[in-house]
C-alpha cells in the first residue's frame, strides 16, 4: 500500500517539469462517455424512427420527440456549461452562457436536419450497392460521420471550445473518417466507403461534392509566429462545386480544384486547378527485368 500512495504523489505532483503539459483541471472535465450518449440521442432526434427507443409508433412519436429533445437539452447543457467552465476565459457566467448557447443551437435542429437529408440523397444515388435510403442511413459510415461533423460545425460556430472536437473525433474513431468542426461543407456531401479520409479545419467544400476512401485534404505548409508556433491560417484546399475526387488521392495546401472537376485516384495535388478539370495519372507502361534488375 505505501507503493500505491507514493505512486499517487508522484502522479500528481505538478512541479515534475514533464507534466507540466498536462496540468490538473480545476474543474471537472467534459465526460467522452457523456458526450457519447448524447450524440446517440442526437440521432434520435435527427432521423425519428431510426434510432432511440425501438417501440415508437406513428401515435406516439410526437411524445418521444418532446422527451428526447427535452433529455437532449440537458445533456448539451451540461457538457456545454463543463467545457465553458474548463477552457472559456471570458468574463461571461458559465451558467448563463450554456444555457443560451444550447437553446440557440436547438434551433439549429432542423437545419441540421435538411442538411443531413441532403447527405443521405447524396450517397444513396452515388453507390448502386445502396438498395434504399433506409439502409444508408443505418449502415454507412459517412452519415455517422456526417451526423458529428454537422453537429460539431454548429457548436463551434456559435463558439462553444472543445465539445465540437470531441465530437468529431468520436466519429473519427468509429468510421476512421476524420472531419474537422472547422470545416465548411456544403449540401449534398458524400463520402463512398470512408476509411482513411482526412478533411482538415480551413476546408471550404461546395454542393454536390463526393469522396472516396482514403482521400486527404491537407495542409501543404504552415505559418509559425515570431515564437515559432503554427498560426491558425486557411491552409486547406478548397474544393467547387461537383467535384469528385477518387480514392487514396492527396490534396495539400490552399489551392482551389474549379467546379465539375474529377481527381483520379492515387493522385498527388498541390496546385490550383481550373474549371471542368481532368486530372488522372499518366498511362501505365510495362517493362521486364531479372535478377532484381529494375526494383
Amino acid at each position: 500500500m505505501d507503493a500505491l500512495k507514493k505512486n499517487a504523489r508522484i502522479l500528481l505532483d505538478t512541479d515534475v517539469p514533464e507534466y507540466r503539459y498536462i496540468p490538473r483541471p480545476a474543474n471537472p472535465l467534459p465526460g467522452v462517455n457523456r458526450i457519447g450518449e448524447l450524440m446517440e440521442l442526437m440521432k434520435a432526434v435527427l432521423f425519428p424512427g431510426f434510432f432511440g427507443d425501438d417501440r415508437i409508433s406513428e401515435d406516439t412519436q410526437e411524445y418521444y420527440m418532446g422527451v428526447y429533445l427535452e433529455k437532449l437539452y440537458s445533456m448539451l447543457n451540461e457538457q456545454t456549461h463543463t467545457v465553458l467552465c474548463c477552457f472559456d476565459n471570458n468574463d461571461t457566467s458559465p451558467v448563463h452562457s450554456s444555457s443560451e448557447l444550447t437553446l440557440a443551437f436547438m434551433d439549429k435542429l432542423p437545419e441540421i436536419k435538411r442538411l443531413l437529408s441532403t447527405d443521405v440523397k447524396a450517397v444513396y444515388e452515388g453507390d448502386p450497392a445502396a438498395t434504399n435510403h433506409v439502409e444508408v442511413i443505418f449502415c454507412y459510415p459517412a452519415i455517422q460521420a456526417m451526423v458529428h461533423y454537422r453537429v460539431a460545425h454548429e457548436l463551434l460556430l456559435m463558439g462553444v471550445p472543445v465539445l465540437p472536437r470531441i465530437i468529431t473525433e468520436l466519429a473519427h474513431s468509429a468510421t476512421g473518417i476524420d472531419i474537422h468542426p472547422g470545416a465548411r461543407i456544403g449540401e449534398y456531401f458524400s463520402i463512398d466507403h470512408g476509411t482513411g479520409v482526412v478533411i482538415g479545419e480551413t476546408c471550404i467544400i461546395g454542393n454536390h461534392v463526393s469522396l472516396y476512401q482514403g482521400v486527404t485534404l491537407g495542409a501543404r505548409s504552415f505559418v509559425y509566429d515570431s515564437e515559432g508556433a503554427p498560426l491558425n491560417v486557411p491552409r486547406h484546399p478548397i474544393l467547387e462545386d461537383n467535384v469528385v475526387v477518387y480514392s487514396n488521392s492527396t490534396i495539400l495546401g490552399r489551392i482551389t480544384i474549379g467546379h465539375d472537376t474529377i481527381i483520379g485516384g492515387n493522385i498527388w495535388q498541390v496546385y490550383s486547378v481550373p474549371p471542368h478539370s481532368r486530372i488522372v495519372q499518366k498511362k501505365a507502361t510495362t517493362s521486364t527485368f531479372s535478377d532484381g534488375l529494375g526494383i
